[in-house]
């Protein structure tokens, strides 16, 4: 605990009016909150929300999790202290299984972004899941989410070019199926591989992912995709993001499941 105090202390250093999401928040105190936040010009870090459980708190109705705010904070050290948080507006909480996939996609940024290490680009492909996940129209969470793990992937240097192949640099034949396995990138389709995806899709997922507007044309990618060229993408991405991520479930994906079986009981 003292070496946490000693991290809150203060400096001159303030960042006012900046854009960023709560990601995640823990107890600090009876009255206060760290949180985990995703800013846009200076990526991942955390604050601390003084008073912030207290019933006449002015943060305590504006701190929730995929919501725009923007924050004003203060600080030099690991954890930063929160001066204002002000709502944004433009939606409403997701909900259902809409509000599970926004915290699978908070996981992920958690887990893969270093802090204190900008991603503006993410950030904007980030705030426009979260407004796909708050419409509630029906069949777009799953692709909303394979467009965010692909370009979450490209954006730290995880995903490889979709156009060739990764070790051969081989050109891709539309009518074969290819593989993107974690140590060996994307591959012609083996045996023991999961089910595997058209080279036609993949020049597809690599044209939408080059485009200006990268986020809206995967996801119209995604969404025309048959059944089970779906299945096998969310399959392979599953496995990288794992892989990457260092475990063999997500905790917010063992959420789904979990519920899944409830429902078919």
């Amino acid at each position: 605990m003292k070496r946490g105090c000693a991290a809150l202390a203060t400096s001159k250093t303030r960042i006012s009016d900046e854009p960023a999401f709560v990601l995640h928040r823990y107890d600090w105190s009876e009255s206060s909150l760290i949180l985990e936040i995703f800013t846009r010009h200076h990526g991942r870090m955390a604050l601390v929300a003084k008073g912030a459980k207290r019933p006449s708190s002015n943060f305590r109705p504006v701190l929730l999790p995929l919501q725009l705010l923007r924050l004003t904070y203060g600080g030099d050290a690991e954890i930063r202290t929160l001066k204002s948080a002000e709502w944004q507006g433009g939606h409403i909480m997701p909900q259902g299984e809409a509000l599970l996939s926004g915290y699978y996609a908070n996981e992920l940024l958690l887990r893969l972004l270093a802090r204190d290490d900008a991603h503006v680009r993410l950030f904007d492909v980030y705030a426009q899941l979260v407004h796909v996940l708050a419409s509630g129209h029906e069949g777009t969470v799953g692709p909303a989410l394979r467009s965010f793990e692909l370009l979450l992937l490209q954006d730290i240097g995880l995903l490889p070019e979709l156009n060739h192949q990764t070790l051969t640099l081989s050109a891709l034949q539309e009518n074969a199926a290819y593989s993107l396995v974690p140590e060996g990138g994307l591959r012609a389709h083996a045996p023991q591989d999961r089910p595997g995806l058209l080279g036609a899709v993949w020049l597809q997922l690599d044209a939408s992912l080059a485009g200006e507007s990268p986020f809206a044309a995967t996801l119209r990618v995604c969404a025309e995709l048959p059944p089970e060229q779906r299945n096998a993408l969310q399959s392979q991405l599953r496995a990288l993001l794992h892989y990457h991520c260092g475990v063999q479930t997500l905790r917010t994906r063992q959420v789904m499941m979990d519920l899944q079986n409830l429902d078919l009981r």
